[in-house]
């Protein structure tokens, strides 16, 4: 065997056609599709459909998808009643669980046909933001909201959560930010996703294996710990001291670095501005400026640059998006490229099964008896 790369860094661990990263050059692209294209033109609903089918749809098939979008929000009433038994629990275990059950209530969970995939896929995409919005709301003692037909995927969920309808700004930031976060390649939520399909079990279960990866602190939490670091110095100088600090005791920054990217991630330029409009919208501009005398700093003492999760904290926090719902909010993003991936892997399919590099006796040891020992 040859030598093994610890954690399987810079290892090609299959083929894909969904999405590209060129961690040297900062590009990153969906189908093809740059991701600085998408976020300047594309609504997430076409985003969606690209990464499921690979083409950009015309306005019959966008019709049709968000049509089928809102007709599958509601939940079974088992798993909303599940959501409100558990005000105090962590959202990614109940996001984790509600998810897993939604497959108890799918009369086609165990049908494997690509047809009845596609519409999980839907159903996955539809209620997984049901589940986060409507947990919140039933949690905050609030009343549950059913949501507008008339509205776009990104403004009903900051609708349904908040109880407000997002202005065109928050819509369109909301929007470009469920795009940048829509998919990139095998990472660890995705990579354990797939694995779970490749064994060709259920869609569901995929998922739910692909949101306990996400749940990790080094995956899906960076933002949460950027946004608590944010709100625990009063201004930028105070900041630009505590990262000095930090670092010097070498100890590393939330939102900084990343295994792909050599040079700039391509996500974070987008929410770079983001942030900076939001800020100036929602008064919390101040926000933005700590984040940009932070990003200086670090790169200064460090030149590390900011990856997505930098500058994704200070706009969902603008956006009025409590900051335990930071990484269930990445999984409803990522639900079109999670489900994107397992569909792939169904079409294509082969066990997934590699091989590790041995550490102890290879063979040879003698048995002792248990009174001997």
């Amino acid at each position: 065997m040859g030598t093994p790369a610890s954690g399987l860094e810079g290892i090609i661990a299959g083929e894909s056609e969904i999405c590209y990263i060129d961690g040297y050059a900062g590009v990153l692209s969906y189908r093809g599709y740059n991701i600085h294209t998408l976020a300047d033109h594309a609504v997430f609903e076409e985003v969606v459909f690209l990464l499921w089918h690979g083409w950009l749809p015309k306005a019959a098939e966008l019709a049709e998808l968000k049509a089928g979008l809102v007709a599958e929000r509601e939940l079974p009433p088992p798993v909303a009643e599940f959501l409100a038994s558990t005000p105090q629990a962590n959202p990614m275990d109940v996001l984790r669980t509600a998810v897993s059950m939604l497959g108890l209530y799918d009369p086609e969970a165990a049908e494997m046909s690509a047809e009845a995939n596609n519409r999980k896929a839907a159903r996955l995409m539809a209620k997984t933001a049901t589940i986060v919005t409507t947990f919140h709301r039933l949690r905050s003692r609030l009343p549950l909201i059913a949501g507008d037909p008339r509205l776009g995927f990104a403004a009903n969920f900051l609708y349904t959560l908040t109880g407000k309808r997002p202005d065109d700004l928050m819509e369109r930031a909301f929007d470009v930010a469920l795009t940048l976060h829509a998919d990139h390649e095998l990472n660890a939520s995705t990579f354990a996703a797939r694995v779970t399909a490749a064994t060709l079990s259920d869609i569901y279960s995929s998922i739910t294996s692909g949101i306990g990866a996400l749940k990790g602190p080094l995956h899906g939490g960076a933002n949460q710990d950027v946004i608590r670091w944010l709100l625990s110095v009063k201004d930028g100088e105070e900041a630009v001291a505590r990262v000095r600090n930090t670092l010097a005791r070498k100890v590393k920054i939330p939102g900084f670095g990343h295994r792909v990217y050599r040079t700039a991630d391509p996500r974070a330029t987008h929410l770079r501005v983001l942030s900076a409009e939001l800020g100036a919208r929602t008064g919390q501009v101040q926000l933005f400026r700590m984040s940009e005398r932070i990003e200086e700093t670090v790169k200064e003492v460090k030149g590390l640059i900011p990856n997505v999760d930098f500058y994704s904290a200070s706009t969902y926090y603008s956006l009025g998006i409590p900051v335990d719902l930071f990484t269930p909010v990445f999984a409803v993003s990522r639900m079109s490229g999670w489900t994107a991936h397992v569909l792939e892997q169904y079409r294509n399919n082969r066990l997934i099964r590699p091989r590790a590099e041995y550490r102890g006796n290879p063979d040879g040891q003698t048995w002792i008896p248990i009174g001997e020992r």
